[in-house]
């Protein structure tokens, strides 16, 4: 079986300067979908990476997943096998895609990067240790990081890409390998959680979270 993969070219997924934080939108792709009575979106968190292991923030940083990561990949892949995926988008971040890559490697299932599902951009705290990140969350859900973003603007380009999945697809079952970031927004956006609950609520990791698009 081969591969494919839909990644934005890179001129598309590069700002022009630090005031513009904004992902461009991907074109659109044909992608057959099976006909299920619901649309529905699996979200699962990227594997380890070496920052994880190390206990920095990575934010925009494109560090690699570490041994331990790429096995979770394959782990991921084997419980999703039988799930009837239509799609796998994921963040355009070696970290994601790459666990994307290793878990659907072997399938006919297309892979789509989007950089609009990155992590948070941390700006000048860029792999700083994580427990200081975790400190100054609720500062930057509207106020950006210095020289990054805020968490209410990974709410708005996560919402411009669900927004385009929702017009691109009728049904069927989509799974898409994010951040925390990414997921704060889905709870927000999709759970009608408050950007403050949804950042400062304790994070378990847990294999993936549903969320009902279209019934």
């Amino acid at each position: 079986m081969s591969l494919q993969i839909v990644y934005l070219d890179k001129a598309e997924s590069v700002f022009a300067g630090r005031d513009s934080r904004r992902p461009r939108s991907l074109s659109s792709t044909s992608l057959l979908m099976p006909r299920d009575p619901s649309l529905k979106l699996v979200f699962e968190t990227h594997a380890t990476s070496l920052d994880n292991e190390a206990g920095l923030a990575s934010g925009w940083f494109d560090v690699a997943l570490s041994t331990a990561g790429e096995q979770q990949a394959r782990m991921l892949g084997a419980r999703r096998r039988d799930d009837h995926l239509a799609v796998v988008f994921c963040s355009d971040l070696t970290r994601a895609f790459r666990t994307a890559e290793i878990a659907f490697g072997d399938c006919s299932l297309p892979i789509v990067r989007d950089a609009r599902l990155r992590e948070c951009d941390y700006g000048d705290l860029t792999r700083r240790p994580t427990s200081e990140i975790e400190q100054r969350r609720l500062l930057h859900l509207a106020e950006p990081f210095p020289n990054g973003e805020s968490y209410q603007q990974v709410v708005e380009r996560v919402s411009g890409w669900l927004s385009e999945v929702m017009r691109q697809f009728d049904a069927g079952t989509i799974l898409m390998i994010g951040h925390r970031a990414t997921f704060y927004s889905l709870e927000h956006l999709l759970n009608r959680v408050t950007l403050h609950e949804a950042v400062t609520s304790p994070w378990t990791w847990q294999p993936g979270w549903t969320y009902r698009l279209r019934s």
